[in-house]
């Protein structure tokens, strides 16, 4: 290929020196189709093809390639025809002679063809995008994998991040009513894909059939909801890229945190330290830029949605209620009762007549049994035999003192001990176990091991005033004392008039 600096000389020669085509050509030893082409061209012009290219071989088969290319946009990626098994089967079935090398290049030629063109779009103020991600993260000391919500504003580039175990209906909502306290606005439209969670149903005329919860989200932000094609990540491609940043940015390392809660307030500090970010083609930090965003949004309601999936169920004869694979326990004189369940990202809420009667520590498990072990305290009262068998108290961590407890208990009534143990453990029903924990020191420490001794004990500590027990008052409020042993008392073993 001829240089630049040839050219100019040739054309030099040629306009200004008045030199002919031929003279030229002699002078620099080129052709004269080379000094026709550099008159035309100031610089060279590369290589420009008159005619398309021929693949002699190739002819009579393309039909049969595009066929099958046809055939495979209704296939999963992962089961599409590759270039060598193009070539394998036309030349197996279709006796085609040709080399690799002409397929993949038709392949090539065929896939640049089909690739999809986008317009530069424009994002006006007060609209955002949502999305979620995925990453392992470590919590509580256990690798795990994170499906963090992702909430952008594209007009400003804004994001906040929050992280849940799962990616459900409950964590959509929640992570929604998290970003909008953290902006202090609603935004006019969110763009959402066509998750599950959002859209039970595509309807023929391409109309969205919401999902329970979230249409109830919707109606309580009046927020308008606007959806991208099936499949087509590209329609939100703002948040798409907020995902993968947050997922470099905030996942690179793999964070550790001890809880959930710890980690989310990590990951708000790291969204609003952004704010002083000035990015690639603007002239404006993004927190500058988010005040035109949060002058177009709407005001916060009174009060935030309820991010909870609510659910009906009946109480089993274990005192356990059925939500999502997983089974809660409940206090058992709610047996056999109809009840409500309100499923949040955290905690799992059932309740009777209007009433909570319990809370759980939502678990993300399959088939797991979570206890809470002082609602079978009433039915273990009256049936004591199980108090070490029964499930709900097998991981039940409770201080050393308590087992000391129950041991004098028995030791001093037997079956009647332990049951009054148990009537001490249903004292949390109503007593923290801290403070609980408090009196039963004091009890051991006292010599007092009695349920009433303790009741009263335990009444104190939470009034925090001095206790008033008399032993000798109460004689049925026993103290509990052991004699050092004396070597005298074994004397009378070694005489043989012990005989």
């Amino acid at each position: 290929m001829f240089t630049v600096e040839l050219y100019r000389k040739v054309r030099q020669a040629y306009f200004r020196q008045g030199m002919s085509k031929r003279a030229i050509a002699r002078h620099f030893g080129i052709s004269r189709d080379s000094v026709d082409k550099m008159i035309v061209y100031s610089v060279p012009p590369g290589y420009r093809r008159t005619a398309p290219v021929k693949r002699p071989k190739l002819d009579g088969f393309s039909d049969i390639i595009d066929q099958w290319l046809r055939e495979d946009m209704g296939r999963p990626r992962k089961q599409r025809h590759t270039a060598k098994r193009v070539f394998d089967r036309l030349r197996d079935e279709h006796g085609f002679s040709g080399g690799y090398t002409i397929i993949k290049d038709y392949l090539r030629e065929h896939e640049r063809r089909g690739r999809e063109m986008f317009v530069p779009l424009h994002h006006a103020p007060g609209h955002a995008q949502a999305d979620f991600g995925e990453a392992l993260v470590v919590i509580g000391g256990t690798e795990r994998k994170a499906h963090f919500f992702a909430f952008d504003l594209p007009h400003s580039d804004a994001c906040y991040i929050r992280a849940y175990p799962a990616a459900t209906a409950e964590a959509w909502v929640d992570g929604h009513v998290h970003a909008f306290a953290f902006f202090g606005c609603v935004p006019l439209s969110v763009l959402y894909d066509n998750d599950r969670c959002l859209v039970a149903r595509i309807l023929p005329d391409g109309t969205r059939q919401r999902a329970t919860l979230f249409s109830g989200f919707l109606s309580h932000y009046l927020i308008q909801d606007r959806y991208g094609r099936p499949g087509k990540g590209n329609d939100k491609g703002s948040v798409e890229g907020i995902v993968g940043w947050a997922r470099r940015n905030f996942m690179v390392p793999l964070p550790r945190f001890a809880t959930w809660g710890e980690f989310n307030t990590w990951l708000e500090e790291q969204c609003r330290k952004r704010h002083a970010d000035v990015l690639r083609g603007h002239g404006e930090t993004i927190g500058q830029r988010l005040q035109r965003d949060l002058g177009a949004m709407m005001p916060l309601p009174p009060a935030p949605f309820d991010a909870c999936d609510q659910a009906t169920g009946r109480v089993s004869s274990q005192a356990l209620v059925r939500y999502r694979t997983n089974d809660y326990s409940v206090p058992v004189a709610y047996g056999h009762r109809d009840v409500s369940i309100r499923g949040y990202v955290d905690q799992v809420v059932i309740g009777s007549g209007g009433e909570v009667i319990a809370r759980h520590p939502r678990s993300y498990d399959r088939e797991d049994m979570v206890f809470n072990p002082v609602h079978y305290l009433p039915l273990i009262e009256k049936k004591t035999g199980a108090l070490d068998q029964a499930a709900p108290l097998v991981d039940w961590e409770l201080p050393p003192e308590f087992q000391t407890l129950r041991r004098l208990m028995e030791a001093r009534l037997l079956k009647a001990g332990r049951r009054e143990y148990v009537q001490v453990l249903r004292l949390l029903e109503t007593f923290d176990l801290a403070d609980l924990h408090v009196a039963v020191k004091t009890a051991l420490r006292m010599g007092a091991v009695g349920f009433d001794a303790i009741k009263h004990l335990v009444l104190c500590q939470v009034e925090r005033r001095p206790p008033k027990l008399d032993l000798d008052v109460y004689p049925y409020l026993p103290r509990a004392k052991v004699g050092a042993t004396s070597a005298a008392s074994y004397m009378c073993l070694m005489s043989g008039g012990a005989a």
